[in-house]
């Protein structure tokens, strides 16, 4: 950051008074600019039938990871929920209407200074279709996941956890909720798990 928000001002780094860390503060002005984590939400869209579940993917028409499989989800927004971002992400990049369920993964990742959060979600019918961030879009069995070409380490977490407490549901138990911190990077384009 150079310049001030609030004024236009020049800014220097610097720990202000009761403060424990750096922070851009105008010279002018005196603003503190705090910089926080970027939260990042999404859904696990499923769709049962006749005892099969499928999860749906979406193909990456972006960078990062274009041309990678993840979950639909995307940054949230000012005067936003959780779960309306998780929702509007939902659509937004698969054209999918789902039905919101309870909070699943909260994944902290320090290192690119975000917090993904995934919520279980029940297609509302399968009538979906890439949207402008998405090359693609299909629904994988747990077999079917492309699990060599996801795009992040969050959605590979999410989904090994979600395919876990299917095992627990199947013996009467429900899905939990999961908090890590992920400090593993992203593979590099070619490098297999």
């Amino acid at each position: 950051m150079k310049f001030c928000s609030e004024c236009a001002s020049p800014v220097s780094l610097k720990i202000p008074a009761g403060d424990n860390r750096p922070r851009y503060v105008c010279d002018s002005c005196a603003a503190i600019h705090y910089q926080n984590p970027k939260m990042v939400l999404g859904t696990i869209p499923v769709w049962e039938q006749d005892g099969e579940l499928k999860v749906l993917l979406c193909k990456r028409a972006i960078e990062p990871r274009y041309g990678y499989w993840t979950l639909p989800a995307g940054f949230m927004e000012n005067n936003e929920t959780t779960g309306e971002a998780a929702l509007r992400e939902t659509r937004e990049e698969a054209g999918a209407n789902v039905t919101l369920g309870k909070l699943f993964t909260l994944l902290n990742v320090a290192r690119v200074h975000q917090v993904h959060m995934f919520y279980l979600a029940t297609l509302q019918d399968l009538d979906f279709a890439p949207g402008e961030e998405s090359l693609d879009v299909q629904m994988f069995s747990e077999s079917e996941i492309p699990w060599d070409d996801l795009a992040f380490p969050t959605i590979q977490t999410t989904l090994e956890l979600f395919f876990a407490d299917r095992v627990k549901i199947r013996k009467g138990g429900d899905y939990g909720f999961h908090t890590q911190d992920l400090t593993r990077p992203m593979r590099s384009d070619g490098e297999t798990k």
